[in-house]
């Protein structure tokens, strides 16, 4: 794509840079208290079944799912025009998902100035090596790695290190604003778990609240990594980097049925979201459906989307992600090519 083309691109798309203060509204009114009335309906299920407290949960994981695409909207300036607004809605509603909101909105902009740069990784994203960086990598540091990329760790501790741990400690460089809002957030939670613990005992917090954390969480880490970690991902070092590039062919558009499509707040147009971050979540299909250019984007399907799972490394000489057993084929396919003798050199140019 020329930059004619991308220059294009972009305008195209800024007309739905809008927010809507009436749809933003009602966007809250059908996501926040259903949230809260689920996890009533979960703690009030006890007395009856644990499974159908479980099932209740797991509904009310989702919208807090959705609540945390009003937080990144939040983060973005897009939910709201007015900038205080977005902070104060950003704060509270990173209270409901345990996300500090200055610092993630800090690290999330460094992610979308950064997606898909070779030289600029380790901000906001996920921890990805090239296979020459893992092949000159330490045995501890590949066992951290390969730690890191199993599904189970990924999946399954993820969710418990990011709420316990990442989003609990400001940065080092972390400026006055930011930290500050991550202790008043931590502050609010330790309230709020706190009265929980006394008025409806530890057991709310056992069999509700750490169900529901654990699932958005979970659900929320594979939303993140699918939607960069496809096949055919774009990737370049800063010389070749290009952001448009970067946006459209480095980001997926994860079509889901519609259920699923309102309550991940139509995040899985992400490469509308990362070619214009300013346009809000209910702004994103109509921006992918009327932009032709768009609608190129690799498209991945609840089914194929498990496909990548089994990627652990990034190909820059073939421009893909491969497991570590594709790694080992091919180091061994390498090996076995016959190192050509004296002999052999003198015979062919005779």
């Amino acid at each position: 794509m020329s930059k004619q083309k991308q220059a294009q691109l972009r305008k195209d798309v800024m007309p739905y840079a809008t927010s809507k203060t009436k749809t933003s509204m009602i966007q809250l009114l059908n996501t926040i208290p259903p949230f809260f009335i689920l996890w009533y309906l979960a703690y009030q299920s006890l007395s009856i079944s644990i499974l159908l407290s479980l099932a209740f949960s797991i509904i009310a994981a989702g919208f807090m799912v959705r609540t945390f695409i009003i937080f990144h909207d939040c983060a973005h300036q897009s939910f709201l025009k007015n900038k205080k607004w977005n902070r104060v809605i950003g704060t509270l509603t990173g209270v409901i998902t345990h996300f500090a909101f200055e610092k993630w909105k800090r690290e999330h902009a460094i992610h979308h100035a950064t997606s898909g740069n070779l030289d600029q990784r380790g901000t906001g994203d996920i921890w990805i090596m090239t296979v020459k960086e893992y092949q000159r990598a330490s045995k501890w540091k590949r066992l951290q790695y390969r730690l890191y990329r199993n599904p189970f760790v990924m999946f399954g501790l993820g969710p418990f290190l990011l709420f316990l741990y990442e989003n609990r400690f400001n940065r080092k460089d972390a400026r006055k604003k930011e930290r500050w809002n991550t202790y008043l957030i931590n502050f609010l939670l330790i309230a709020t778990y706190t009265v929980l613990v006394l008025t409806l005992g530890w057991q709310a917090i056992l069999l509700v609240q750490i169900p529901i954390a654990y699932v958005a969480g979970m659900l929320g880490i594979w939303l993140f990594y699918v939607q960069h970690q496809f096949e055919d991902s774009y990737f370049e070092n800063e010389s070749e980097w290009d952001y448009v590039k970067a946006a459209v062919d480095g980001s997926s558009y994860y079509q889901l049925p519609k259920w699923l499509e309102w309550m991940t707040g139509n995040i899985g147009y992400h490469h509308v979201h990362h070619l214009a971050p300013r346009v809000p979540n209910y702004h994103l299909e109509k921006a992918h459906s009327q932009t032709p250019p768009l609608q190129k984007a690799t498209t991945i399907t609840l089914k194929t989307s498990l496909e990548s799972i089994r990627f652990r490394l990034y190909d820059e000489e073939r421009k893909t992600f491969i497991s570590f057993k594709e790694m080992k084929v091919r180091n061994k396919q390498q090996a076995n090519i016959p190192i050509p003798t004296r002999k052999d050199s003198q015979s062919i140019r005779s």
